[in-house]
């Protein structure tokens, strides 16, 4: 990286990811978040009791509305996470668990 000429800088070629069987696109850097807002997914799981859809919602970790599976792990905070190249992202339902 060269701060002094940013036309210099070389970042890394994207990838992908996927969500729910879904190729997504991700950029290195990015959360799972906003590599699937990218995408134009803006809900990944639904809740206990009703069955309503979350996404983002605070967008800094404090909340647990993002909550996604990856790679098997239930509640993980998409917009912690970072997106890695070949992740396993399932839309969450309920706590994830066989409940």
């Amino acid at each position: 990286m060269d701060p002094l000429n940013p036309a210099r800088t070389r970042t890394a070629a994207p990838f992908t990811l996927t969500f729910d069987g879904r190729e997504i696109r991700a950029s290195p850097g990015q959360s799972v978040a906003a590599a699937l807002w990218s995408s134009g997914v803006t809900a990944w799981r639904t809740t206990r009791g009703e069955g309503r859809a979350r996404g983002v919602f605070c967008g800094i970790g404090v909340c647990f509305d993002c909550l996604v599976t990856v790679d098997g792990r239930p509640n993980q905070r998409a917009c912690l996470v970072p997106a890695v190249r070949g992740a396993d992202v399932r839309t969450q339902r309920g706590t994830g668990h066989d409940d």
